[in-house]
């Protein structure tokens, strides 16, 4: 019985803290931020030195040096890798919460000597889950990204330019409506939107916008994209009582690899 109580808590004890129900809301929450995400590939360093016969030395961009055609090779990596992440992370995670579901019916459904008799079972599924958890944690870290072929031609390799590029993949937090602050009017509409992180100052966005109800051929076509660096538009020229759909997104750069979602919300300006 002794014994029985000392595995049991040791279990309980593995349910409470390394594998807790809000630990696992966490990683939900966060594997759902994940996947709402911008992806892009990172080039270090930002810039070479390059170093002509007289030694002098001139900073250029990295990407006057790189392959383009190389460098779309290296965002198909890139966009591949991105999509088996999210993949894994979420099924590790579905097989966390089924581990922890498992566990918890050993500790509340077995008698003292079906617990015991299973103990070498239960351990080895404690061990499999401690695994899949640091597994987890590891894949939300950004991680380089590796290419069989060299993004910098072989005549700029065997010059003076130095060919020391790394890439890695790193994130943006997803852009979203502030559904509080954008408003419709008769034939205008106001919209705002936000990250989690202080973006940068010069960050571009695009808010697309479309009519949903069909109707005449004039307002099937009756739709537009506003591009600016601000966190708010007002989009004029609309139609009265009639419903669209606002799209918001980061606009497209050269580095960019993937972007699974967009934000959008629907709004219905006012009849006359």
């Amino acid at each position: 019985w002794a014994m029985y109580l000392e595995r049991r808590n040791l279990i309980l004890q593995f349910l409470q803290s390394d594998l807790s129900l809000h630990l696992l809301e966490q990683y939900q929450k966060r594997v759902e931020l994940l996947s709402k995400c911008y992806y892009y590939i990172e080039v270090l360093p930002t810039y070479m030195i390059l170093r002509d016969e007289n030694l002098l030395v001139i900073p250029t961009s990295i990407f006057q040096v790189i392959d383009p055609w190389r460098f779309q090779r290296a965002k198909n990596l890139g966009r591949t890798q991105t999509e088996l992440q999210l993949q894994l992370l979420t099924e590790l995670l579905e097989q966390l919460q089924g581990g922890r579901g498992e566990l918890v019916g050993y500790v509340e459904a077995c008698d003292m000597v079906t617990f015991l008799s299973k103990w070498d079972t239960i351990t080895q599924r404690v061990t499999d889950l401690s695994k899949m958890m640091n597994d987890f944690l590891s894949l939300q870290v950004p991680r380089r990204l590796y290419t069989k072929h060299r993004l910098v031609s072989c005549a700029d390799v065997r010059s003076n330019k130095i060919p020391d590029i790394q890439l890695f993949l790193s994130t943006k937090m997803p852009v979203m409506f502030d559904r509080k602050e954008s408003v419709a009017h008769k034939n205008w509409a106001y919209l705002k939107w936000f990250t989690e992180n202080q973006e940068s100052p010069l960050e571009q966005y695009e808010l697309h916008f479309q009519l949903l109800r069909h109707g005449t051929q004039t307002e099937l076509g009756h739709r537009g994209l506003v591009a600016g660096v601000s966190n708010t538009c007002v989009v004029q020229g609309l139609l009265p009582g009639q419903l669209y759909k606002f799209t918001i997104r980061r606009a497209e750069t050269y580095t960019l690899v993937y972007e699974p979602w967009h934000d959008s919300i629907t709004l219905k300006t006012k009849a006359e």
